[in-house]
């Protein structure tokens, strides 16, 4: 199977998985799977998060979506359980389509590594 098809099914996969589990079968987007893998990886479960919270959430998942990649290194969680990552590298200057697809590879990639999906 080509891996653009492969990648598609996978993503296709972890969308339903998780708009069945988290939005009553609403479709969730991209950005909504970011922000539960931020809240997932803080693993403050049970709270609700203020605006400028929720996009620290992304940030924290973004980072650790992007370290297998060497784009982030973690670096330490603080007082209040926050995980901080540190600049590798410097993300190519990619397309918007493009950043799509990178984020869509790591999402399937975190979700394979955790055995969300096979």
């Amino acid at each position: 199977m080509a891996r653009d098809q492969q990648l598609k099914e996978r993503w296709d996969v972890v969308v339903s998985k998780l708009s069945k589990q988290f939005a009553d079968g609403d479709t969730l987007d991209l950005d909504a799977i970011i922000y539960l893998i931020g809240v997932q990886e803080l693993g403050q479960l049970d709270r609700r998060f203020k605006k400028d919270h929720k996009i620290d959430l992304m940030h924290i998942a973004i980072c650790k979506l992007l370290s297998p990649y060497g784009y982030y290194e973690f670096d330490f969680v603080d007082e209040d359980g926050w995980p901080h990552y540190k600049v590798k590298a410097q993300l190519p200057p990619l397309k918007a389509g493009e950043q799509a697809v990178l984020m869509k590879e790591a999402i399937v990639n975190y979700f394979l590594e955790t055995k969300y999906i096979d």
